[in-house]
């Protein structure tokens, strides 16, 4: 366990600096858009695309793996949704909830920490989650928010721009161009690796650190008019920590197991992988898609910080488990 401790206290020590340093004012607010961009297009990009550069294609596609990951994101998503609805949420707040919920800090948290733990091999499985929750989930959950609702151009049109919004997501690309390059067998030129390299060892401090300023900038900006106090808002917003951090992971083993023993071809390493990036806090940029569809921002961004915090002791915990 304290070997374990010895990995992963320095990248929550990232995400708690990051904090620190957004809600005293050492980083100003208004830097944390550039930190995103710089992040976000420059240096988790170029890591993806290098590692997916050395990871065959199809670990990146493979059907076994996507159906476990989006079996157990949809059984926790109608859990998590059905839950608010008969707490009288509306279909937009409880969606967003289901969406906060199951989609994973893959790309800002999982990428760098998981690779860590469990060496390059671990890119497949996690860029497959990547491509499922920015895709797949993320569509679905969007979708499920304007049912019942009459909206200008409808659930299509809504859907229509999501997707655009996944298209210029350049995670997914940096797996996919990455993956395709690597299939040629070419290398790229000297000084062209040396800048890819060198923005890929900026992407885990960077990331991390990034993390911190998005969350105190999330819980600093929380609309006070829409955010429920007492008893019953932090208890929603525990219960959907806890289907995050625990009933999501145990529905990605339970379901990986039970594709094994129906003698589908799951790698064991590759199930790991899976239940422990289920097992990592809400995905931050959900906080920013509640806001762009008007949902209960701060139930979301409260939902994001509690995860993360209590990560620290379930994720180290899964990862004694599973390795």
């Amino acid at each position: 366990m304290l070997d374990i401790l010895g990995v992963t206290s320095p990248f929550f020590a990232l995400v708690g600096i990051g904090y620190l340093a957004a809600r005293t004012g050492a980083l100003p607010m208004a830097s944390v858009p550039g930190l995103n961009i710089f992040v976000l297009y420059f240096a988790l990009t170029a890591m993806l695309f290098k590692l997916a550069s050395e990871t065959p294609i199809q670990q990146l596609v493979d059907p076994v793996v996507l159906a476990v990951w989006l079996g157990a994101s949809f059984v926790c998503l109608a859990l998590a949704t059905a839950t608010a609805r008969r707490g009288g949420r509306s279909w937009l707040d409880s969606s967003f909830g289901g969406m906060v919920s199951v989609m994973s800090n893959s790309g800002f948290m999982g990428v760098p920490l998981l690779i860590a733990l469990l060496g390059a091999a671990a890119t497949g499985p996690i860029g497959a989650t990547l491509l499922a929750d920015g895709i797949v989930v993320q569509s679905a959950a969007i979708a499920l928010s304007h049912r019942g609702a009459a909206r200008s151009g409808g659930v299509l049109a809504e859907l229509g721009g999501a997707m655009g919004r996944v298209a210029r997501n350049p995670l997914p690309w940096a797996l996919v161009l990455g993956a395709l390059f690597g299939m040629t067998g070419l290398h790229l030129p000297g000084p062209v690796d040396d800048v890819v390299t060198m923005l890929s060892t900026a992407a885990s401090p960077v990331a991390l650190f990034t993390i911190g300023a998005v969350l105190a900038r999330a819980a600093a900006d929380s609309p006070p008019g829409r955010v429920r106090t007492g008893v019953v808002a932090w208890g929603d917003v525990y219960w959907l920590a806890t289907v995050k951090l625990l009933a999501h992971p145990l529905a990605v083993w339970l379901l990986g197991l039970a594709a094994v023993a129906a003698g589908l071809p799951l790698d064991p390493f590759a199930l790991t992988v899976l239940v422990l990036v289920a097992a990592l806090p809400a995905a931050a940029n959900v906080s920013l898609l509640a806001e762009r569809f008007g949902a209960d921002n701060g139930r979301v961004a409260r939902v994001i910080l509690v995860s993360t915090v209590l990560s620290f002791v379930s994720f180290t915990v899964a990862v004694a488990l599973l390795t």
